[in-house]
This record gives structure tokens, C-alpha cells and sequence, in this order.
């Protein structure tokens, strides 16, 4: 009878926390928004814009996903494999500028 009774009662969270993140949510939006809005150009405004979009990635995963309140077992096996792609991906964009520029010095086509 207990073992029914705690399968049904569950986790309850304070709605406060949802309206929290809600909030940051909207104004992380608001300010990928401004980034347009005012024209910034070249690596700020890529940069700012890859800020916003992994910061409201990052609350909707851990809040609206649960994951804040997972194991941390759970969390690595779904967290961890994501970074090491990003990782290798970083990896791949360093050597890829390595063999332009070997290209560059042994094949130019200059006089």
C-alpha cells in the first residue's frame, strides 16, 4: 500500500521556478533580438547570438526537461556525448585552417 501511495505522489516543483525561467527566456529572446535590431556585424554578432541560443538551450534542458533534477549519471550520458562532438568538431575547424594554409604555401598559383 505505501509502495501505490509514493508511486503516485510524485515531484512537485514551485511554479515560481517556471515563471523564472520563462521570464529569462524572454529576455534572452528579446536580447538575440536587439542584436538585429541595432545591426551588429562579424564575430560579435555571431558570437552574442551562439551565447543566447545555448544559455536558453541550456535552461529549457535543465528546467522545462527535468534534467536540473536527474541523476548524474542520466545527465552524462546525455550531456557528455554532445560536448565531445563540439570538441572534435573544434578539433576538425583547427586542422582544417592547418591544411589551408599548407595548400596555400605549396600550391600558389602566384608568379
Amino acid at each position: 500500500m505505501a509502495q501505490a501511495q509514493a508511486h503516485t505522489e510524485g515531484q512537485q516543483h514551485p511554479i515560481s521556478i517556471y515563471l523564472w525561467i520563462w521570464f529569462l527566456l524572454f529576455v534572452l529572446s528579446a536580447f538575440s533580438y536587439a542584436v538585429d535590431y541595432y545591426q551588429l556585424q562579424g564575430m560579435l554578432r555571431w558570437s552574442l547570438i551562439l551565447i543566447f541560443m545555448v544559455l536558453k538551450a541550456g535552461f529549457i534542458v535543465a528546467v522545462f526537461m527535468h534534467m536540473m533534477w536527474e541523476r548524474v549519471a542520466l545527465i552524462y550520458a546525455i550531456l557528455l556525448p554532445p560536448l565531445f562532438i563540439l570538441v572534435f568538431v573544434a578539433l576538425m575547424a583547427f586542422e582544417s585552417d592547418y591544411t589551408v594554409g599548407t595548400r596555400l604555401v605549396f600550391f600558389d598559383a602566384s608568379p
